[in-house]
């Protein structure tokens, strides 16, 4: 079968369950999922407990649209959102106790899978001693040193709770530093929900298509300049235009779908900020950690000068961090002026967390995750020919875009066809497959992932697209 990666010991031609359990001749794999669905049912209501639909109803009473991200709505997809009731290695289960091959890693931070022994065991030693102090810990120091150990251009960071209160903390002493206002960054690209960051954002945003300004001050507004991704000129125009105090850019742009930097792209950002006296910041939120043992910065080998990491640096648990060489972050308070706080930043429990998962991820790990992103990228790249779709990756990133042209940039991005994307999601949810609901997300593969996972994941893949092409439907 063409959907098949390269690699795989045999060609696989029998169609599987969501379970990865053979499919029968005479049933089809959704009157198997309504069938299953009737006795997880049946199985819940002698227990008591509130369904699926019942929770969301209950939700939409006091969260607003009834969840706490939008993006978990999924109404992009035409769907409720789905409760998840638990989680391991590379599964999630969900209220009803039906079981979904995981590829969304809660959007980036389980690389090493869920419910990983050794990182519950540090939680919890972790917890025993106490949850939060308000004050210093050893660990946090062990945290800093790795980090800085690993990110090419990160002397210190400072811890925060957020991406989003990063990505601020960044842009405040980014104009600390230059005696400058304007920040610049990419279209389609997501910093956090910051009022001056939030312009032209992907990811929710694009998703939702709501408009960026409602909420955010017109003074804030007007501090940013938005360029298009990997559009040289653009940039040079917004520099040479503008007293610019900082460039933010994803180095691989993951919120628009994945989309890689153009050759030389980075390396022209790191000389274009330069010759302007602006800062380059990388947002590593995604990146960092999973792309390379250094993130994007080692892996293309540019170095920004400040850097925005969350997500895998937490471990699954709130926290995130932005680092930079010491002349720089020095200018935080209280070795410099420039105030930032946070009550929980350098939580014990998620310091721990991200600590082991760190210490975890050695040069076998990301060997590991890059033959596995291989693997996965070459079969869906197969599929992507036979129906008219393209693909953009890094290591442990994959996007399917449902658009026959590359994309290279947000417009792009926008392009693809979301209704086919989301019939898609659809069937590939039947099938067990937990993809990302939207359109401008990254699979994330994780280390919990096999060989077989991928192939069962490809074969849901081809019988997904085999049946929501509408070139190609079938019967």
């Amino acid at each position: 079968m063409a959907g098949l990666s390269r690699g795989a010991p045999d060609k696989i031609t029998i169609k599987v369950r969501g379970d990865g359990t053979p499919l029968g001749d005479t049933q089809s794999e959704v009157e198997h999922q309504e069938a299953k669905a009737r006795e997880e049912e049946e199985a819940r209501a002698a227990l008591g407990r509130s369904s699926n639909e019942e929770l969301f109803e209950r939700a939409r009473r006091v969260l607003p649209g009834g969840v706490n991200s939008p993006v978990r709505a999924m109404r992009q997809v035409g769907l409720d959102p789905v409760f998840i009731e638990s989680a391991e290695g590379a599964e999630v289960i969900d209220r009803d106790g039906r079981r979904y091959l995981d590829w969304v890693g809660s959007w980036g931070p389980m690389i090493l899978g869920h419910t990983d022994p050794e990182v519950l065991a540090a939680i919890e030693k972790a917890a025993a001693r106490g949850t939060s102090f308000g004050a210093a810990t050893e660990a946090e120091v062990e945290l800093g040193e790795e980090v800085a150990s690993r990110m090419p251009s990160v002397e210190m960071i400072r811890m925060t709770s957020s991406g989003t209160e990063a990505a601020m903390t960044a842009a405040r002493l980014a104009r600390a530093a230059t005696g400058r206002e304007v920040l610049v960054k990419f279209a389609g690209a997501y910093h956090g929900h910051s009022d001056g960051l939030l312009a032209e954002a992907g990811s929710g945003v694009a998703t939702h298509g709501i408009p960026s300004g409602p909420g955010i001050p017109a003074a804030q507004a007007a501090g940013t300049v938005v360029v298009p991704w990997n559009d040289r000129q653009a940039l040079a125009e917004a520099l040479d235009r503008h007293e610019v105090a900082a460039v933010f850019a994803e180095p691989v742009a993951a919120n628009m779908g994945v989309v890689p930097p153009e050759d030389g792209y980075l390396e022209h950002l790191r000389a274009a900020t330069s010759a302007a006296g602006a800062l380059l910041v990388f947002d590593e939120v995604i990146t960092g950690f999973r792309v390379a043992r250094g993130g994007a910065q080692e892996l293309y080998g540019v170095a920004p000068d400040l850097t925005v990491m969350g997500k895998i640096i937490g471990g699954g648990l709130p926290a995130a961090a932005v680092g930079g060489p010491r002349e720089l972050m020095e200018k935080l308070a209280p070795s410099g002026d420039v105030y930032q706080a946070g009550t929980l930043s350098g939580n014990p429990l998620a310091v721990a967390a991200g600590l082991t998962t760190l210490r975890r991820l050695d040069d076998d790990a990301y060997a590991r995750l890059a033959a596995l992103t291989d693997r996965l990228v070459r079969g869906l790249e197969d599929l992507a020919g036979e129906h008219g779709l393209s693909v953009g990756s890094a290591p442990g990133l994959a996007t399917l875009f449902f658009s026959a042209r590359p994309v290279r940039d947000f417009e792009d991005a926008k392009a693809t066809d979301r209704e086919r994307h989301a019939a898609f999601y659809r069937a590939m949810l039947e099938r067990g497959i937990w993809l990302p609901p939207s359109q401008f997300e990254a699979w994330f593969v994780s280390l919990a992932h096999d060989e077989i996972q991928i192939d069962r994941t490809l074969m849901a893949a081809a019988e997904a697209l085999a049946a929501t092409d509408p070139g190609r439907a079938i019967g």
